[in-house]
């Protein structure tokens, strides 16, 4: 309880979220309603510009759903790999997906893993080491090189930015170093299992867009898009993204970018609705245009102590006082600690 009460205390005083703009005008509109049972916990998605491919969070198969833009179930891809906690997903250039099994609401993980599955069923596995001990990972972005980006979930909402030393072993597992952080303010944007002084600053997905010149974080509330066009996410992710308020998602922890510049977004949950933001790439470059030396510092570090100066937030202070810290922070780590069980 000491190091709890040590942790809220300095991060209730120090960190302040990310300057990020605000969209003036996007708002999600429902593309379809998501009513497979077997999608109950859809956690990630992906595109191709034509189907929708999702994941449900956890799972004990390599598994890929494969979606119509009416979000009916088209097939399923099934490989031979029992992860153990999946929550993310992308897609390379080839085809192939990369599921993110980066998932651990306890910290006792000594390794993650990334899984690639082919269209097929063959899976790849690259097992993945911490330099600084276990996190909790939500979010998967994967450059047009296809090298992986981890970023890490924190109810601090300081999420620390993730790469491989090298490239990936089979097996493995492979050394990760910290390249970066990124923060984001609390806002008031309703929605999210958890308060939204919480739920809006705990990143728990991400994309990159087909060429990627464009990347996606979001939270339970928000989506956060940060134009990359040289390709290289974590340059990206040091420039001032674009804010989209992603309003009423129940759970919301998926998100991807078509190729026309569309923001999709879901939830977990039975009868909820697959939503897209039309122009939304559109915006973020309009929006973000000659900001690159204006924020959310990720700092580009080379090693496994990278950090990046906080910067002020567009939206509410990220925990603005202790006893509001306290509470909400406290509320969060039981909301995730009882998630935690019951995947156990």
């Amino acid at each position: 309880m000491r190091g709890f009460a040590t942790a809220v205390l300095v991060v209730g005083l120090s960190v302040f979220g990310a300057t990020a703009a605000v969209a003036e005008t996007p708002v999600p509109e429902d593309a379809c309603v998501q009513s497979d049972k077997r999608l109950s916990e859809l956690s990630g998605l992906a595109t191709d510009g034509e189907h929708w491919y999702a994941i449900n969070d956890g799972g004990t198969k390599s598994t890929v759903y494969v979606l119509g833009k009416d979000c009916k179930v088209q097939r399923v891809i099934n490989g031979p790999t029992d992860p153990y906690d999946v929550e993310d997903l992308a897609r390379a250039a080839d085809g192939t997906f990369w599921l993110s099994d980066t998932g651990d609401n306890s910290k006792k993980r000594t390794t993650i893993a990334l899984i690639e599955l082919t269209p097929a069923g063959k899976t790849t596995l690259h097992r993945l080491t911490y330099p600084d001990g276990p996190h909790d990972a939500e979010a998967l972005l994967l450059d047009k090189n296809n090298v992986p980006y981890v970023v890490t979930k924190s109810p601090f909402g300081l999420a620390g930015i993730y790469r491989p030393t090298g490239p990936l072993a089979t097996p493995g597992p492979t050394p990760l170093e910290k390249v970066g952080e990124v923060s984001f303010g609390s806002t008031d944007t309703k929605g999210g299992p958890i308060t939204p002084l919480v739920g809006s600053v705990v990143v728990t997905g991400g994309a990159v867009n087909a060429d990627g010149t464009l990347v996606a974080l979001r939270t339970y509330t928000e989506a956060y898009l940060f134009p990359a066009p040289d390709g290289d996410v974590l340059a990206a992710l040091k420039r001032k993204p674009v804010r989209i308020p992603l309003p009423d998602e129940k759970q919301g922890e998926a998100i991807a970018i078509e190729s026309d510049g569309t923001l999709v977004s879901g939830s977990e949950g039975v009868g909820t609705p697959i939503r897209v933001v039309k122009g939304a790439a559109a915006l973020a470059a309009a929006t973000t245009t000659a900001q690159t030396s204006d924020a959310p510092k990720p700092a580009a570090s080379g090693g496994a102590g990278g950090g990046g100066a906080p910067s002020e937030s567009g939206g509410l202070p990220v925990l603005p006082a202790l006893g509001i810290s306290v509470v909400v922070v406290g509320g969060a780590l039981l909301f995730m600690n009882r998630r935690s069980a019951r995947k156990s």
